[in-house]
This record gives C-alpha cells, structure tokens and sequence, in this order.
C-alpha cells in the first residue's frame, strides 16, 4: 500500500473510459469542505464497450455477411416504413434461429440488432429469446460479441415489463466467459440505465456488483501480475483490459449508490464496504484507492456507513490519507463528510481508540503502523479544524493521551507524525491556537514530544547529536540498518522538533509569567531537549535558571536542578560554546554561597558540586569551556582540602594525557623533530592552544595563588610542571607554559621564593630572531641578499644568452633559477610559540610579593635563619635536573630555544639555587662537554639560524654558571676557562661573547685566567682579522692591563702580542679610511675587512651574522683608534722599566704609516703617544710642579724666557746670582719642572778683567751674571744646527704669548671622565623620588668606596667635571679616580645636597646626571631599571647594577659579614637605542662585590670614551686633552717661526748652487704639518662623507731627507 503509483497509469486507464466515465472516476478538487460525487449517466457506455470489443474481436476471417451489414451509426438506405420492422425482419428473425449456420446467426444478430435500436419492434423478449444462446462461453468470440450487442440492444428497449427485466437480468449476469466481462458489465448498465433503474432486480445488482468487484478486482491484480504491473503503473502503454473493467465497474457502483443507496441494506452495504477496504489494503495503485474512495464517499454521501464497518472504514482511509499522498485530497474529502455528519464524534473517538487501546494480535505490526499514522494524521487535521464549521471537537487531553500510548512503539515515522501533530497546535498565531490548549495541562505533550525526540538524529542545522550516552549505541546500530528514506524522516523529525522549541520560545517571549501559566513545563521541556535547542533558547532555559535562581541552596530542589543544568547545558558537547559557558557560569556562580554553607549539615557537598563539574573534563577538547572549567578548578584549590585538592590536579590532568593521546603530531621521547619542526600549514597562524595549555596555565595559577598559603599545594603543582615540562607526552605549547613559569621562579635575600614578571632576556630572544625588531630586520636582510642574487643570477644569465645568442644562429629560452633559501626561511618559518618581551607569559599578574612558605633553601652556612614549623624548600634541584635533561637529549625546538634564551638570567639569582649547587656544578660540566665536543643540537632549518647561534646562548649560560666558581674546584674554574677560550675560535659569531667571558674571568677566576693567558692573547692574535670583534679585543686588553697579578710572568713576546693586535687594528683603522667612498658602509659584510665568510652561505651577510647588532669596529672606527693608542699606553706602562726602552724602536716604526707614494706619515695621536713614551720609557714618575719657594725674595731677580723645541715650550727662569734655575718643559703628555744650578767657580787671582768686566753692575760685581738663553744653548746641540726642526724658536715675552701659556696649562694632561652614580631604592620608579634619596645601601656604600676615593671638591686643582669647586654647592666631598692617563670624577646623586622643600624635582642633581654621557645605577628597587627612567638627550649608556637576589633596605643593612663576602651583582650595560654595543656588559653578567668597582669602572671608562667620540661623529672628532696640547703647541710654532727670505741670495764664489740648495732645504723643517681628513662614508649613503676624522693632523717625510722618520723618532737610540 505504501509503494508509489505514477500518474501515467491513471491517466492511461482514463483514457481507455468514455469522456464522462472518466470526468466521474476523476479526484475531486482537493480541499478539507465536504464534496458530493455527481457522475453523469452516460448514454455513450455501451459505444465504449462496443469500440473496445471491436477493436479486440477484429480477426483474419470476418463473417462472409459482414459486408452486407449496414453500419452501425449510419443511416440503412434499404430502411422501409414497414410496421414492426424492416421488410426482411421475418427473414432475419428466422435466420437468428439456433438451426442455421452459425455466421448467418451471427450475421441476422446484427441486422437485428440495428433494427431494434432503429425501429420500434414489438415483442423485443422475443427476440431476446431467439438471440440468447450466442452467448453461451461455448460459441466462438464473434457469436458472443455479436449476442451480447443484441440483447443489450434489446434490454434499451423502453417497453420492457418488471418480469422482463427480471429476465433479461438473470440470463445477462449468468456466468459467462470471462473475456466476455466488459460485454456483460456494459449490457446490466444499460439495463439499469446506469444505476438510475433497478426495476425487476432491486435488490439483486448491489450483492451482485460486490462479487463482480472481487472476482473482476482477483482477475486486474492477476493480470497485472502477468503484465508486470502490479506494484507500479505502466507509463507509455494502453491499460490492461482487467483495468479498463474495473475503473467502470466501480463508476457503476458509485452510480448505482448515488441513485438507489435506498435499495441496500446494512448487510449489503457492509460487504459492499469491506469489499472496497480489503481492496484498499491490498492494490498499491492510486487509481484503485481513488476509485474506491468514490465508493466509500458516495455511501457516506447518499446513505450511512453500518456502525459494524465504520471503525474499520474511518481506519483503511485514515491510513490512505496519511500515506498516499496522491489520493490524500480524496481520502480528506471522504473524512470530512463522515466527520460533519452524525457520525463525526463517533470518528473521532474511534480515531483516539486506534491510538489509546491496546492494538489486535491478529493484525501486523506493520499494519498497526499504518493504521495509527493513519489516526494521528486526521486527527491532526480535525483538532485544526478547531470544532468549527460542523467539524467534531478533539480533546487535547485525550489526544495527548492516546499519544502517550503510541509513543512507546518507538517507530520513527510514527514518532515524526506525533511531532508533526503536536507542532500543528501552535503554528497559528497567538491567541488562536493558544485557546485550544491553554488551560490544559502541557507536560504529558512535552513528555512525549521528548520521547520522540530521541529519534531525531540531528539538529535543524545539521549538527549530529553525539553526546547522548543513552542513545548513543543504539542510534549508531540503527543507523547502520536503516535506509536512507529512514535517515531523512530522522532529519524530517529534528526540523519539526526545531520548528516547535522555536514556537515555543516565541511563546514564551510574548507572554510574561503571570498570563503563561505553563512557563515552568516550557522550561523543563527545553531542558529536556536540550540537544536541539537554538542557541537562543538555551539561553533562555539559563537565564530562567539564574534569574529565579533554581540552582541556589534556596530552591528546594536546588542540587537536581544544578545537576540538570550541568547535564543538559555543561555536559552536553554538541552545546555551542557560549551556551556551554553560561551554564557553567551559572552553576560555579553558586559554588561561592555552596562555601559559606555549614559543612556539619552536608560535609560531602562541596565535593559533589565540584566532581559533578570536573568529573569528565579530562575529555574536554573545547578550549574556552576547558579554560572555564581549570579557572572554577583555580578558584576551588585555594581553599580546598587536600583531598579535594588532590582530585581536582588529577582531574583537570587528564586532560594532557587524553590531549596526547588524540595528537598525532607528538615526538617520540627523546625526538627533536617535534610540532613546530613540520612545515607551515596555511592555517598556522590561526592554531590555537591546546586542552594540555589550557591545563598548564591553570596549574600555573593555582600554584601562584598557593604559594603564599599552603606547604603542600604549590609543592604538588611544581612537579606537575617539571613532569610536563620533561614530558614528551605533552604538546608542546603546554610545555613551552610550563617553562614560563618554571624560569621566572627567584629568590630574595632571605631565600624566599617568587615570580618575576621579568627575565631580562631580550638581547638573547632578539639572537633567536624571538623579538619583533629582530625578525623585521631578519626579513629585510633576506630581502636583500635575495634581491642582489636575483640581480646577479639574471646579469649572469643575461651575459650567457648573448654569448649563446653570438655562437648560434638561434636564442636559446633562460632557465629559471632557483631561489635563495634565505627569504624562504624567514617566510616559511614555523609557527613561533613564544616571543620575547612577552607580558602575557603568566596567566596571571606576578606581584613580585615572596612567599613567606617557599625557600628555596633552609637554613645555611652563610644564613643566620631557622627554619620555621610552616615552611618547605622548593626542590630547585629537581628543576635543574629537567633543565639538564632536556638540554642533553633533547626536546622541541620551542623548548629548547626557550631555555637558551632564558636559563642565564635565572642563573643569576644565586639565592634560588643555593640548595642545588651539585646540579649547577652538572650543569657546568654538561655544558663545557658539549661546546667541546660539539654535541649540542642545531637549529631547525626553517628558523635561519645556525649553530653558531646555539653556542652563543649555551656560552651566556656557562657565563652565569661561573658565578657559581666559590663551589667548583680549580680544575673545573680552568675547564671553563679552555671553554671560553675554545669558542673563541671555533664560531666566528660566538667569538665576541667569549672574549666578554673572558672578561669576566679576569676578575672572578684570575688564577685560570694567568694561566691560560698566553694562550688567550695567541688565540686573539689570530683572530684579529675578524673586525666585528676589534673593539671586544681591546677593551679585553684594556681590562687586563689593570689587572697586573694576572700577567706578573708576561714574557717580552706576551707584550709584543698585545702590542701588534693593536697595531693591526690601527692598520685595519687607516685602510678603512682610505678606501673609496663607494665601498663604504656601515656594517661589515659591504667591507673588504679580510673577514672570511663561510662560502656555503653564499650571500648571507654579517649583519645576519651578528644579528644585526651593528658592528662598532666599521660603525665608528674613532673609537677603535682611540682605544688601540689607549691599550699601547697602558701596556707600555706595564712594561718593567728596564725593558720599556727596549720596545721603543719597534713601537715607534709601527705607529708610522706609509702612504699610496711611499711618504712616511704619523699621526697626532701617534706623536702624542710617543711623546708620553719618552717620557716614562726611564722614570716612573709623575709630573713634577714648580717650585713655590722659587720667588725673588730667596733668590734675587728672576728673569724668565720661553722657547718653542721640537714639539715642547721650554721655559727658563734664571735667577740672576747665585746660579739656580728654574726650568719648565711643557709637552703634550704632561709637565716637568726642574731647579738646577750651575756651580760657578772664583777666577784665580791671576785672572785678568776682561773689557767687558769693567762694564758689571757694581752691585753685583763680586756675582756671576746669568741670562735665561744662557742655559738654554749650554744645553741645546752646538753650532752648526743644520736642521731647523730642533732649532729653538724663542717666544716673546708679550701678552699674547702669556695668554697662549695660560691657555695651554688649561689643558690637563689626563683625559678627565665624568659619570654620574644613581642609587634606586626599595620599590622606586620615578625619577623625583630616586633622585631625592640621599643615602644608600651597605653594598652601595661599600661598592662606593672601592670605585673611587673621597675627594674634598672646595679649591680642588683638578677638573672636577662641572662640580662647585668653590661654595660646595654639589656637596663637599666626591669620588674620584685617576691614573697616568685618565680621570674620572663621579656625580654620586647621594652626596649631592638635597632641598626638596625648594628643589622637589632635583632639578640641581638632574643638571649633572643629566649631561653625563654614562650613568652607574645602583638598582636596588627590586624592579627592572628602564633606560627613560631619567630622559635625556646626553645620557647614552646607563651601567646597571642589581643584587642577584632582591632585598630590603634594612635587609643590607642588616646582613652578616659572610653574606657580604659571598654577595654577588648583575652588571648589564644599557645603551640608547640604535647606539652600538660596546661592553663585555651588553648582555648581563654576574659580579662579586669584590670585584665589582674595578669592573664597573673600566666599563664606565670605556664608555665614556665611546660616548665621546661618538657625540662627536658628526661634527668632526674628540680630540684629547694630549691632543690639544699638541695643537696649542703647534699653533705657537705656526704663529713664531722664522720666515723664509723672499729672494734667494747669491751664492758666494766658490760654492755651488747644490749646496746652496741643500743649505735652503735644510733651513725649512724637514718635518711638516699636513692636514689629511679620512673621510668615512655611511653605509646607507654612498656618497655622502662620514663627518667623523681619524686625525686632522700628520707628519709626513719630505723625499730626500737624510734619515728616515722611525730613526728620527727612535729617541732610545740616542737616550
């Protein structure tokens, strides 16, 4: 019954019926109002039946009188008007007889037959009598066809009587040959003139009609059988001839109840209707159920159903309608006119009776399934029609009754009729459809609607519902069994179900509580559904929750409804996330009155509320509801007890077990290539964190929430961490979290623990390319170097083809080249999980505060503490042991990189590994073991790094160990010193921080440090090639050479190493400024500096090499310069005296140059340094003052005269008796005075005056009398001076030259420093408030101390560097220091008077710090210093000192002397951006205290020095005070030397003009000035001149002079 019929069968078996047959058997207009049947009686019947018999009994052999036989609807020409007949009749009647010839029978029938229809004939039974045998089953087809058309010829005949039609009945509906049926149907309808005349048979025809329907109903379905159509129309074909009979059996039928129903009794009818219903349940055709239908409605319409088959009728049709669709406006039109009549109640509650009463064991369950979808169909329909217009009334209550029961079938489709039902009561508008049902009870319908609901396999938007454990195996067996038509009425279902939440919620929008009496059964309906609720709905559920606040312990049933909404909303995956989250927010909003309740009354109830949120959350994949869940397991750990303490760590870590386990991107243990070693997806950048992530952060927080209130707690987190951080089980951002927090653990002075939102990691982050400014300019260099292969490859393949081009006579197409692989890397780099700075590291703000129950040691050798009862140490040696591991069999990328960059900073809070020395001294030998060896793991290829990079992190690291030395022995300080000095030639990149370390070593391992001296300066020497390391070289020796325990064995080849790198250096210098301005640039990879490069990098640049830190050796070669002449100085100091002499001659020759021609040349600077050199090559002595008791009250008349020799002012002052003098001799370097006298003898007695004598002053006549040019000639060489340049030039005594002397003793001879001393106290920020301090710390004060000495400034005679020498206005004390060559005064902050009253900003203490281009801080504040803390144009380099662990002030006043002693600081050298570096101090460093002063200072030095000559770069050069002095020097000579004759003199005779020209040549200086600018170009300005100079003055040698300019300058040659 329920396989589809197609609409071409029906329409062919209606072509086969006359036009009026067929308008009759047609469905009416479909519509729910009641419609009569009304066929019309067709005279054209028996025609239908003729035409289809004809066609049929066509056959070869056609009745030899057939041609004489008139036609049938033509006019017989051969027609007489004779009374009764034709005029043949007799011979026609007697031809029909039985006796003749069967085809002159057939023949005479014929004749007949149109003679009845054509004449009125009397006595037409007669004929009927006569003519009756032909139609016996026996007779051929044509005799019976031509039978049958006679007698029902004779049956029209309107004369006929009661009685003969009573015959002609009987022997019509005789048995007869069943092919003749159509023949037989067609006579009985004429008979009964198409049901409008049962005369004769009223009572015969409906019985009889009901067997022909059986028997004609068995002989369709058999021939369609045969046919093949029994299940389906035939499109294209004619019907079959079975059907043809049936369709016009069942319009008789219709027409004989339509005009005589009055003649069928209840029994009748009754078989009659059964007959129909068992043909219903049995053809699957539309056509048959239509005609059928016409049946039942015209008995409902013309007569009555008996009560005995109306059950049973209202069911077969319900069930048409509900599951024909082709025949469903037929069947409704049938219902309705039942339901408007009498028995319209009686329907409905049989309709509610298929539904409620239990269903017959003799019927299928196949059929029950048709019978009750059938029921709720109509049933739907007629509760629609709302008891209106005639229409019964439905009750709801006993609808939803009846819908309880069939509910339990479990049938999909008759779970989606109910739903279709019960949507079909609110799809009106409000109020309509609410009348019907709002005072009824609605939650039996939401009950059953939720039963249903379980069939529903998706949501309206196609989300498959998954999440239901209750359904889940039974839907995923019924899926798989099911066809796809099954799987659409599930989806069919999930839309109706939608449809209805959604009526529903628009109910519940437009009414307000009190009017919507069934708000309550809605809300538990929604909860019910809650896997098909709308996000909006759901919404709606939870706020109804939180709004009469169900879940709260005021609710009576307060922990169901907090267990529903956990369930239906929390529990719930296929839940949208928000929803999911507002139900959780709505539950944990009540755990806070959950807490306050008294536990004696429900002690377990707290741990119920948080397992029913936790219990599955380990298989929680969806990140923002996790993160939800771990903040609710946050919140709940703080004041949980251990066991709940203990379920919630081991809850929420489910999830990284279960988040592994799902992941098929983890490494295997011990595996480098983890998650971010597989090339970039296009959705990379878009990849979210992990569940693990999620978890870790959250173990995070609970463990900085804890620290500070539970022994035990943060205990527990800590190795959760350290086993996620080891873990290769773990994704890798989870680990990478987990290593946030683990290297932000520190430790202050009383060793308590706490977090640090800083690392101080940045310069090792930007090495990684892990900071943005690293990365963009990583990009652009990669840029590039691309473009310029690009450039070259296609010049090449350019220069190719025209070579191609001239050698054949046809071009040959370029080949494409392969790109460079540097753009690729930085384009396709892994998806980077950490960035440095990073102010979302923890996940939550560190507060800095240390915890009052974490140390990281109890108790020590140098500690006065005890332990108290509540506290407990941090296992920090576990922590170094995971370091440790990871470092040596490796891990991610991501993790690895992290430690790198971040270890050495945690390395320098030595109070955090105070118990964990054992694993420092691991560490320290895991590292020297591999940069030994080599082992460390490389870089991925995609991260542009090499392995280089990797050695420069592990050296930094190493650095920070060796602050640890106090616990290793002297062969573990030498090993890592080797270390140290074996990077320095190993990595060419990793040089630089390696020479820092040694630095470092001077000071904090010397005795490694001597030993391994010789080496380090051998290994320096020959690595001097490298420019990007000449100022790192220097500045090492710088140090060293104020170290003189470490080099007390130096051999005389020792000195001459450090003497020739800086000679090198200055070579490397004046080559530079001697190149063209086009190859000129800044950074060094543009430089032909005799670097090499490694040529499997091809054109990656140094500047990719240093990462991008620009090289100051090219950047500024001035300071270069300067601090090689400064490192010759020092050095040649160190010398013993005896051998200074020695090194003279080879010193000399390398500080002179040789031009493109040939010239000798030598600098100032050089002339400068040679000059102090002769001064201390054999003395050490300082300079030496004037005499104050030399004055003309002891000695007389003093007269005084000055010259100008070589490269001095020489300046006598002669007592005039006596013999002393006084003379002064002032140089570039510095000053002498010497008092002499010249020890005059008595003349003889026998000496005679001379003329002259007679002229002496009387008053002195008995005295010798002595000018100053007297002591000058005996002194100076003796006549003949060929050369000029050592003749004295004197200088007047006049104004100007007084002036230009006083001017020169300006000059001092060292070069004075001035650096500012900044002390930051506990918690401070601003510069007001820094400034305002006015004491300091005890390790301030004490480092104070020992980086100067105390020096009263009221009438100081030194440059005090801006300081009031006078009124003590900037205090009355500062620390100075000063050696042979330098002065550096300091700007202490905390000396400086203090007047907030009327200076609250300081603006005094501003005025210097603020002009000083460096700037010691003093970092006490427990806070990382910012380099704008104090803005200023000037200040260049801040030098920042921090106590390696934090503490009070009152804590360093207070602490012992051993923890004095063991004290140790972090020095890192800051520098205004784009300056470049120049410190050992660039990245931090860790210092003891002892050495500390030293170390800062000649940082500071260094600095200062730097800072000059870089202030300077773009107007020209600093010029030092030495260097002034020369030029002041220089400038008396310009202004006071002799000038050449304007004409040459003739020559004596007898001399030649030869001689008179060497006599010329010799009278002019064979030395002179020559101003030479090397002018430097920028890198990024080819053209444009680098506005700094070398030096602006050289001496070069004229050609044809007698002695070169060393042998001239070798002054111990003739010392």
């Amino acid at each position: 019954m329920e396989q589809t019929i197609a609409d071409e069968l029906l329409s062919t078996a209606s072509r086969a019926l006359p036009a009026s047959s067929v308008q009759d058997s047609m469905s009416p207009s479909s519509g729910d109002v009641a419609q009569t049947p009304e066929p019309k009686a067709t005279s054209t019947l028996a025609n239908v039946f003729k035409s289809l018999t004809g066609s049929k009994n066509k056959g070869p052999n056609p009745p030899p009188s057939a041609p004489f036989i008139p036609q049938l609807n033509g006019s017989n020409p051969l027609k007489n008007a004779i009374y009764g007949g034709p005029p043949n009749f007799e011979l026609l009647y007697n031809q029909l007889n039985d006796e003749n010839d069967i085809a002159d029978r057939i023949a005479a029938a014929e004749a007949i037959r149109k003679a009845v229809v054509d004449y009125p004939l009397s006595n037409v039974v007669s004929i009927f009598k006569r003519g009756k045998d032909l139609i016996e089953p026996t007779n051929p087809i044509e005799a019976r066809v031509a039978g049958f058309n006679l007698l029902t010829a004779c049956v029209q005949n309107a004369s006929s009587s009661d009685p003969e039609r009573r015959l002609y009945f009987n022997f019509l509906t005789a048995p007869a040959n069943h092919e003749d049926f159509h023949l037989q149907l067609a006579s009985v309808v004429e008979l009964a003139k198409h049901g409008r005349d049962l005369s004769g048979f009223n009572y015969a025809l409906l019985p009889l009609l009901t067997t022909w329907l059986k028997e004609t109903f068995a002989s369709t379905t058999a021939a369609r059988k045969q046919a093949g159509r029994q299940n389906r129309p035939a499109k294209g074909k004619p019907p079959l001839q079975e059907e043809t009979n049936l369709a016009l059996l069942f319009v008789f039928i219709v027409d004989v109840i339509k005009f005589n129903f009055n003649v069928s009794t209840d029994e009748t009818t009754g078989l009659l209707i059964n007959e129909v219903l068992q043909i219903c349940v049995s053809t699957p055709l539309p056509g048959d159920l239509r005609a059928c239908i016409n049946v039942i409605d015209a008995i409902i319409t013309y007569g009555e159903i008996p009560s005995k088959v109306l059950p049973e009728c209202i069911t077969v049709i319900s069930s048409i309608h509900c599951l024909v669709e082709q025949v469903q406006a037929e069947a409704w039109r049938s219902l309705s006119n039942l339901c408007i009549s009498h028995n319209g109640q009686t329907a409905v509650t049989i309709l509610l009776d298929i539904l409620r009463k239990p269903r017959p064991e003799e019927k299928s369950e196949r059929q029950n399934i048709r019978e009750i979808r059938g029921a709720v169909s109509v049933l739907e329909k007629l509760f629609a029609k709302n008891a209106e217009d005639g229409y019964p009334l439905v009750p709801f209550t006993l609808l939803m009754d009846g819908l309880t029961k069939i509910v339990d079938i479990n049938h999909a489709k008759v779970d989606s009729e109910i739903l279709h039902l019960i949507l079909s009561l609110f799809n009106d508008d409000w109020p309509e459809v609410k009348q019907n049902v709002i005072e009824e009870d609605w939650s039996v319908m939401f009950d059953v609607v939720l039963n249903c609901s379980r069939r529903a396999l998706e949501t309206s938007d196609g989300r498959a519902v998954i999440s239901r454990p209750r359904t889940a195996s039974h839907l995923a067996i019924e899926i798989s069994k099911e066809t796809a038509n099954e799987q659409n009425v599930a989806t069919s279902m999930a839309q109706t179900l939608y449809s209805l939440i959604i009526r529903i919620e628009e109910l519940l929008n437009n009414s307000t509580s009190s009017e919507f009496l069934q708000r309550d059964d809605c809300i538990k309906f929604f909860v019910g559904a809650h896997a098909y609720l709308p996000e909006s709905c759901a919404k709606l559920v939870i706020d109804y929750y939180r709004e009469f606040r169900c879940c709260y312990p005021s609710d009576a049933d307060w922990k169901e409804n907090v267990q529903m909404m956990l369930g239906a909303f929390f529990a719930d995956r296929s839940q949208p996330t928000h929803i999911r989250l507002q139900a959780l927010k709505a539950v944990t909003d009540v755990f806070e009155v959950v807490e306050m309740m008294d536990s004696d009354e429900d002690p377990d109830c707290i741990h119920v509320f948080v397992r029913a949120i936790l219990d599955d959350i380990g298989d929680e994949k969806d990140i923002a509801v996790l993160q939800e869940a771990v903040s609710f397991a946050v919140a709940v750990a703080k004041t949980a007890d251990d066991t709940l303490f203990d379920y919630i760590i081991s809850a929420i870590r489910g999830s990284i077990t279960s988040d592994r386990l799902q992941s098929p991107l983890g490494p295997p243990p011990g595996s480098r290539a983890g998650l971010l070693n597989r090339p970039e997806s296009p959705t990379s950048n878009h990849l979210v964190q992990t569940p693990s992530n999620v978890v870790t952060k959250g173990l995070v927080k609970i463990f900085m929430r804890t620290m500070d209130h539970s022994t035990t707690k943060p205990l527990r987190v800590f190795d959760q961490l350290l086993w996620i951080a080891k873990s290769h089980e773990c994704e890798t951002d989870a680990r990478v979290s987990a290593m946030k927090m683990l290297v932000r653990l520190r430790a202050d002075w009383a060793n308590r623990i706490f977090l640090t939102p800083f690392t101080e990691s940045d310069g090792l982050a930007a090495s990684l390319y892990r900071t943005p400014a690293s990365i963009t300019r990583k990009q652009a260099a990669d840029e590039a170097s691309q473009q310029i292969r690009h450039s070259k490859i296609e010049e090449a393949g350019s220069r190719l083809l025209r070579s191609t081009s001239l050698s054949q006579n046809h071009p040959q197409a370029r080949q494409p080249f392969r790109a460079g692989s540097g753009v690729n890397r930085t384009l396709q780099r892994n998806h980077q999980m950490w960035m440095s700075p990073d102010s979302d590291a923890l996940p939550d703000i560190a507060s800095g505060k240390a915890s009052s129950l974490l140390l990281s040691i109890i108790g020590g050798k140098d500690s006065d503490e005890t332990k108290l009862p509540s506290q407990v140490t941090l296992n920090m040696g576990a922590y170094l042991e995971t370091i440790i591991g990871l470092l040596q069999h490796g891990c991610d990328w991501e993790i690895y990189s992290y430690i790198l960059v971040h270890l050495s900073s945690q390395l320098t809070n030595q109070a955090l590994f105070k118990a964990a020395t054992s694993q420092i001294n691991t560490l320290r030998g895991m590292l020297c073991d591999q940069i030994k060896n080599g082992s460390f793991h490389e870089p991925p290829m995609s991260s542009g790094l090499r392995k280089a990079d990797i050695a420069i992190c592990l050296f930094q690291i190493l650095t920070m160990v060796m602050g640890y030395h106090q616990h290793f022995t002297k062969l573990e300080d030498d090993e890592i010193v080797r270390t140290f000095l074996l990077g320095v030639g190993t990595w060419e990149r990793a040089a630089k921080c390696c020479i820092h370390a040694l630095s470092i070593c001077c000071h904090e391992l010397p005795a490694s440090t001597s030993k391994a001296l010789a080496t380090i300066l051998t290994k320096m020497s020959q690595i001097i090639t490298q420019s990007h390391v000449a100022v790192h070289i220097l500045e090492f020796l710088a140090c060293l050479a104020r170290l003189p325990n470490l080099y007390v064995n130096f051999r005389e080849e020792d000195y001459r190493t450090i003497f020739g790198i800086c000679f090198r250096y200055l070579q490397y210098v004046r080559d530079q400024s001697s190149k063209d301005a086009p190859n000129r640039s800044t950074y060094p990879h543009a430089r032909n500096s005799g670097t090499s490069l490694d040529s499997s990098r091809g054109l990656i640049n140094h500047a990719a090499e240093s990462n991008f830190q620009p090289n100051t050796s090219d950047d500024l070669p001035q300071y270069v310069y300067a601090l090689a002449y400064h490192v010759i100085i020092f050095w040649f100091l160190c010398l013993k005296l005896p051998d200074r002499a020695g090194q003279v001659s080879w010193i000399s020759k390398n500080l002179i140059s040789v031009d493109a021609n040939g010239k000798e040349k030598i600098d100032e600077q050089a002339q400068v340094t040679l000059d102090f050199m002769q001064r201390v090559a054999y003395a050490d002595v300082d300079e030496s003052a004037a005499d104050p008791t030399f004055t003309p009250e002891l000695f007389g008349e003093i007269l005084k005269k000055r010259w100008i020799v070589g490269y001095s002012i020489v300046t006598v002052e002669q007592a005039t008796r006596g013999g002393w003098a006084q003379i002064t001799k002032r140089q570039p370097s510095g000053t002498s005075c010497y008092i002499i006298r010249e020890k005059f003898t008595r003349p003889p007695p026998h000496q005679s005056l001379l003329p002259g004598d007679s002229i002496r002053d009387v008053r002195h006549k008995d005295a010798n009398v002595v000018l100053p040019s007297h002591l000058l000639l005996q002194l100076a060489a003796s006549i003949p001076q060929s050369y000029h340049s050592i003749r004295p030039i004197p200088l007047p005594d006049d104004d100007m030259t007084k002036r230009s002397i006083a001017a020169f003793d300006r000059n001092f001879t060292v070069d004075g420093h001035k650096v500012g001393v900044i002390y930051i106290g506990e918690h401070q920020r601003t510069e007001s408030e820094i400034l305002a301090n006015i004491m300091g710390s005890s390790d301030y004060t004490e480092f104070l101390s020992k980086l100067g000495s105390l020096t009263k400034l009221q009438g100081a005679k030194f440059n005090t560097q801006g300081l009031d020498r006078e009124y003590n206005s900037d205090g009355e004390y500062a620390y100075c220091w000063r050696d042979r060559v330098t002065e550096i005064v300091f700007h202490v902050t905390t000396q400086m008077p203090t007047d907030l009253e009327h200076d609250p900003q300081c603006i005094n203490k501003k005025r210097h710090i603020g002009n000083d281009f460096v700037n010691i801080i003093f970092n006490n504040s427990g806070l990382p210093f910012q380099f704008n803390t104090f803005p200023s144009d000037f200040n260049y380099v801040n030098i920042v000192i921090t106590p390696e662990s934090r503490a009070s002030f009152v804590a360093m006043r207070q602490r012992s002397e051993p923890q004095a002693k063991n004290s140790f600081y972090k020095v890192q050298v800051m520098s205004k951006p784009g300056f470049p570096e120049i410190s050992p101090a660039s990245e931090t460093k860790i210092m003891s205290l002892a050495a500390l002063p030293c170390f800062i200072r000649l940082l500071a030095l260094n600095a200062s020095v730097f800072s000059l000559v870089w202030s300077n770069r773009e107007g020209g050069e600093h010029v030092s005070s030495w260097r002034n002095r020369l030029n002041e020097i220089n400038r008396l000579r310009e202004r006071h030397k002799p000038r050449p004759p304007t004409s040459t003199p003739t020559s004596p005779p007898g001399t030649s003009s030869g001689a008179s020209e060497r006599n010329m040549r010799d009278s002019y200086p064979s030395i002179r000035r020559s101003s030479v600018a090397n002018l430097l170009t920028n890198a990024s300005e080819s053209n444009s001149q680098r506005s700094s100079i070398l030096s602006t003055a050289e001496i070069e040698v004229v050609p044809g002079a007698d002695e070169s300019m060393v042998e001239n300058l070798d002054f111990s040659r003739w010392a």
